[in-house]
């Protein structure tokens, strides 16, 4: 394939995803009324599973209730976002949900809440390390919004050996 060739494509493929992505979060948003919708509550629930995977409770029941706790810690951060950043985190829910954005930017094929911690883990880790910078920028923004909003509930501190802060 000449170069010229495989330019034209990736600048076709870009489009047609950008395109995608926008009729998506037109159609399912990731934010709704400055909260994760739906579609981003499952996105996150799946993300969280798998970047919390040996920190969550083994017990099922807990471990439900762990991730519930972080999707309402994420909810308070969504909410103190300037509305530029909202508007992006909510596009970025919406292409991630839709089974197009899944497999093209996460490189996911199975559904967010069907995918095994594994699979999920490798489809973050690839993003990581991918050499477009959309993909890194994602899996950054998913990855901290995630751990920041997990480990700022007191009741985790003490599985980073953080003993809170100090009495003054």
């Amino acid at each position: 394939m000449q170069r010229r060739t495989l330019l034209k494509l990736g600048a076709a493929s870009a489009a047609v995803l950008l395109v995608a992505g926008g009729t998506a979060a037109l159609l399912q948003p990731g934010l709704a009324g400055g909260a994760l919708s739906a579609s981003g509550r499952e996105v996150f629930s799946a993300i969280g599973r798998a970047v919390l995977d040996k920190t969550l409770p083994a017990d099922e029941g807990a471990r439900q209730i762990a991730l519930n706790g972080l999707l309402s810690r994420i909810d308070v951060l969504v909410q103190s976002l300037p509305p530029h950043a909202q508007a992006e985190l909510s596009q970025l829910l919406a292409l991630l949900a839709s089974a197009a954005g899944r497999r093209a930017l996460a490189g996911l094929n199975q559904p967010w809440q069907e995918a095994s911690v594994a699979d999920i883990q490798q489809s973050l880790q690839d993003m990581r390390v991918s050499r477009l910078a959309l993909r890194q920028q994602a899996y950054a923004a998913l990855h901290d919004i995630t751990a920041g909003a997990y480990f700022s509930d007191p009741a985790s501190w003490a599985l980073l050996g953080y003993p809170g802060p100090m009495k003054i």
